[in-house]
Formats: C-alpha cells, structure tokens, sequence
C-alpha cells in the first residue's frame, strides 16, 4: 500500500495530470461538473473536472477510503473511512476538510449514502451494524442499528428515509432496516457473497448482485421476496439503476463487462465491454457510478488507477480519466 500524502492540497503541476487514454470516438454531448475519487490504495481524494478531463484536486485522505457520497447541495462530499472509525466530509469546491465523525470502535464504515433529507447514513461492517447521522454538518447526532449479520457492506436508503436496505457478505444474506421504529431487522439469504445493492427511483424494487454465484436479483423492498434472479457476468461486484429507473447495470471485474438489464422484463438486454477479458485482471473493475442525466457510466478500474467513462447509448468508452492511486470509491456533482 502507498504511503499516504500529508493533509494538504498537492501543488497544481502535480494534481492536474492529463488523461490516461482518450478514445477516437466522438462524445454525444460535452460532460460537465466534477467527479470525484477514492484512492484506497494511496489514502488520497480526488477530484477530477469532466469538461476537461485533468484532475484538478489530489488531497490525502484516511486510511482505505471507499465509499463516497455527495450532500444535496453539491457543496460536500462524505467519504467512509473503511480503515477507521470515521466518516469524514469536505468541500466540494477545494477538498478542504470540513469535519469527522466518530462511529465508534472497529467501525470500519463502507457503504455511504447521503440522503435527500440531508443526513447520511452509512454501514459500520466491523461492528455488523448501519449508522444514520442527523444534520451531519451541525450536530453531527448518530444513531446505530444493529443487523445481526457477518459483513453488513453496501446499502441503500428509501427515498422516504423510512427504511434502510444493505448485502451482508459475511451472512449472504440482504437486511431490511427499519429506521423508525426500530423493529427487529429482516434478513434473507440471497446468492453467494451478495455485495452490490441499488434502490430503483422509486423505491419500489431493490436490485442485488452477489458476485460469488454470477447473479443479479429482483427483490421487494417491503417482504424481500425475490421476483427474478438474472445471471450475469464473472463477479458482478457492483450493482445501479439508471436515473430513468429503466436499466439496471452490474460491474462485472472478472470480465471486464457490463450486463445491461431491462427493469421492465427483468431480462438481459446487451453487455457493454469496458475492456477484454485478458485486461480485467489488471484493470480491476469495481465501482460503477451514472451521471445524474444517465447518458453515461463511471467505472472505477482500481489496478490501472483509471475511471473509464462509457457512453451507455453506444457502449463506447469515451476516454479514461486519471483518478489517483487505486480509485474506488465515486461520486459525482453536475
């Protein structure tokens, strides 16, 4: 693992590095705003511009950063300390740290979400528990529910903050939280290592990818019934409904493919591949991550420190964008 950076800002010849690989192909529309990156390898945040292509930002950051989230306003983005305790949040506009958040011993935070009420949530694997913070810019209040399962990973948040749904990779099993109430969580076992979980718009259809059994799964939220299990490619280790909310889409690393679903049929639709087979070791695909307008897909390629952007329409890879030393972790602002 890299050495990590002090906690400043790198100089500007250092941070702006130019594009690892642009593709011929035209782009459909000019990308905007600004994505930004963890670096789990290298303890570092970045932040990239999209019009551009350079990175713009390069900040250290706490040990194994994973997952991001942004506030939203845009103006901070929140990143899970997976080899801590914290949940630490910055500016968007300079990567200036803002403040930490102390989840309490052998937390190990990954999954993040920041909701449109404007708390975050976010899971504590470490101690099989979720944590929702209110007014994580004020107050900072948490509150911790237990899951009761072995690797409490990813999750996803109800659109009406009611219910919080995560995949459990220790267990198998995907939990039903319920926020509110407090009422004894709900648990299933779905496929092996069930890892990637993402929430349609509008909230009535969860869809999990396990990544040991090549599958992904139609479930309701509310019994989490399974409606459909799909196969898909080698290791689906991420799973993201489209903004639209009409395709699903799983990250496929051993592959280094796409599987494109149809919400609607619950079918295979087409696959897009990112790079060869031959290439997807080295390149390690991980995190996937749609622009708010859905046009086009952020793939965080780990073992080549590359995020590659593919046009959805035309499964082409548009360029590849310099994110930093092991990108993972992705958000993004318009």
């Amino acid at each position: 693992m890299s050495r990590a950076l002090p906690f400043a800002l790198i100089p500007l010849a250092v941070a702006c590095a130019p594009l690892a690989e642009v593709s011929t192909d035209p782009a459909p529309q000019a990308a905007s705003g600004a994505l930004f990156v963890a670096g789990k390898f290298g303890n570092t945040l970045a932040k990239v511009d999209l019009a551009t292509g350079t990175r713009t930002a390069l900040v250290a950051s706490c040990a194994n950063p994973h997952e991001l989230a942004t506030s939203p306003d845009n103006r901070h983005v929140a990143l899970a300390c997976y080899g801590g305790t914290t949940l630490d949040i910055f500016r968007t506009s300079d990567l200036a740290k803002v403040t930490s958040i102390e989840l309490g011993n052998n937390a190990r935070p990954h999954g993040i979400v920041w909701h449109g009420n404007g708390d975050l949530y976010a899971t504590a694997e470490g101690r099989q528990s979720i944590f929702w913070i209110r007014d994580p810019l004020g107050q900072a209040e948490t509150f911790e529910y237990g899951t009761g399962q072995r690797g409490t990973h990813m999750l996803v948040v109800a659109p009406d903050a009611r219910h919080a749904w995560t995949t459990d990779l220790g267990s198998k099993t995907v939990t039903r939280v319920d926020l509110l109430t407090r009422r004894a969580p709900q648990s299933i076992e779905v496929g092996i290592e069930p890892e990637g979980i993402s929430l349609a718009p509008d909230g009535e259809t969860l869809w999990v990818s396990a990544r040991g059994s090549n599958e992904a799964y139609m479930i309701s939220p509310d019994d989490l019934a399974v409606r459909k299990s799909v196969s898909v490619g080698p290791f689906p280790l991420r799973i993201a409904v489209r903004p639209q909310g009409d395709f699903s889409v799983t990250s496929d690393l051993a592959g280094g493919s796409l599987t494109v679903i149809d919400v609607q049929t619950g079918e295979v639709a087409r696959a897009i591949a990112v790079s060869s087979p031959q290439e997807a070791e080295q390149r390690q695909q991980v995190t996937i991550l749609w622009s708010p307008d859905g046009q086009r897909i952020y793939v965080a390629e780990t073992g080549t420190d590359t995020i590659a952007e593919v046009d959805f329409a035309s499964g082409t890879v548009l360029r590849r964008l310099d994110g930093g030393d092991g990108g993972d972790g992705l958000a993004i602002i318009k």
